[in-house]
């Protein structure tokens, strides 16, 4: 009897320490290496739909991205100026702190060690990336015929937002002084997203609202600013350090509920988030 009874204490010690130096459990999934706490991991709002040029090369942590976007937790995510490296490094912050899982998807448009680092002969892939919280299906990249002064294109997938099947497209035009280039880039652009009643465009059109070159799109699609128009530029909020609009959500078969331009000092370009439904 009084083995057997300290055979069981000794055994309930033992339990007692092991859980000290483990800690307490958590469901697969949810808590990892790295999280704050139980309370930061947060879901996904689930129409909500991001664009942000998130500036390369930039002396820019991941974590600091990752914070930036985790403010706003939306279920898709469209980035440019995207170095793969960083866009993973982002994408486990953005799991291990906050407990936000996404799919990635890319359209990288070149390799470049200048921008995006990596060895000599293994250069970092540069270009669009979009991050999702639904999977998504059918991606596409698709590099300009005509890029202007650096290699540019689009990127398309199908992914869910607000329980709606939508093709999302993610690109960026031309900069600077090449409203020719990026006026065939739009018609590249919107010879695509005609095929769909229901779409998002995302991205750095490197254009005002009023600019010719964006016809094409404005004809297929509204921006999620209501107020924002060809017609009415007065009314569009910058998203520039440079106190242009050139960043931009399309939306075809959707109406926007209501959206938000968030300057960051992490980017030269403003995060750009808006709610949307169907129409």
């Amino acid at each position: 009897m009084v083995l057997g009874r300290g055979t069981r204490l000794f055994a309930g010690a033992m339990t007692v320490v092991w859980m000290v130096l483990v800690g307490p459990s958590a469901p697969s999934g949810v808590l990892h290496a790295g999280s704050q706490s139980a309370e930061a991991v947060r879901d996904v709002v689930p129409n909500r739909v991001l664009t942000w040029n998130i500036c390369n090369p930039c002396e820019t942590s991941s974590v600091d991205r990752a914070a930036e976007i985790a403010t706003f937790a939306p279920e898709v995510i469209g980035l440019q100026e995207a170095c793969v490296r960083d866009v993973e490094r982002t994408r486990d912050y953005l799991e291990s702190r906050y407990g936000l899982v996404y799919h990635v998807e890319y359209g990288t448009v070149l390799r470049s060690w200048g921008r995006c680092g990596g060895v000599p002969w293994s250069p970092g892939a540069y270009g669009q990336a979009v991050l999702s919280a639904a999977p998504m299906t059918d991606p596409v990249s698709v590099d300009y015929p005509d890029g202007g002064s650096e290699d540019r294109g689009y990127m398309a997938v199908t992914t869910t937002v607000g329980g709606r099947l939508v093709r999302v497209f993610n690109t960026h035009l031309a900069h600077r002084r090449q409203e020719a280039v990026r006026a065939d880039q739009v018609a590249v652009l919107a010879a695509d997203v005609a095929r769909h009643e229901r779409a998002i465009v995302l991205g750095d059109f490197n254009a005002v609202p009023d600019a010719s070159e964006l016809s094409g799109i404005w004809a297929l699609a509204e921006d999620t600013d209501p107020q924002c128009r060809p017609s009415a530029t007065a009314g569009c909020e910058p998203t520039t350090d440079w106190q242009t609009k050139f960043d931009y959500i399309f939306l075809r078969g959707f109406v926007p509920l209501e959206h938000h331009v968030q300057p960051t000092p992490y980017s030269d370009h403003h995060i750009l988030h808006t709610d949307v439904e169907a129409s």
